[in-house]
């Protein structure tokens, strides 16, 4: 069975790149344009994995990470960051909330791919 990955994105074009790529590995992709979105579609249906934007409106990808631990536990569904917050404090934070790994934007196929096969969802 297909897993299912939740692309948490404001930016339309990133969640469209994303699902592409994940769709060509078999995931089934639901998308979110911002955190409040993501807790929600959660709810709905928990996804096996969340790639997840840092900067959005509305709820932030921190605040989205903080409250998905909150609720459902530290292990599931596995959280890979996708941002352009490069500060290694930032990394430090995203992983101390839950993350499982971190992508720097711009992303390929390859390097998404990648962090995907590192955390265990291909």
């Amino acid at each position: 069975m297909a897993s299912l990955c939740l692309v948490v994105d404001d930016s339309r074009v990133v969640r469209k790149v994303a699902r592409r790529i994940l769709e060509a590995h078999g995931f089934i992709v639901a998308e979110a344009a911002d955190g409040q979105q993501a807790l929600e579609a959660c709810r709905a249906q928990m996804p096996d994995c969340v790639l997840l934007d840092w900067n959005m409106p509305v709820m932030n990808g921190i605040v989205f990470l903080k409250r998905l631990r909150a609720e459902y536990g530290p292990e599931k569904p596995a959280v890979v960051f996708c941002t352009t917050e490069t500060e290694l404090t930032s990394i430090e934070q995203a992983m101390a909330s839950g993350a499982q790994e971190y992508i720097m934007k711009p992303f390929d196929e390859d390097i998404l791919v990648g962090k995907f096969e590192q955390v265990g969802l291909l």
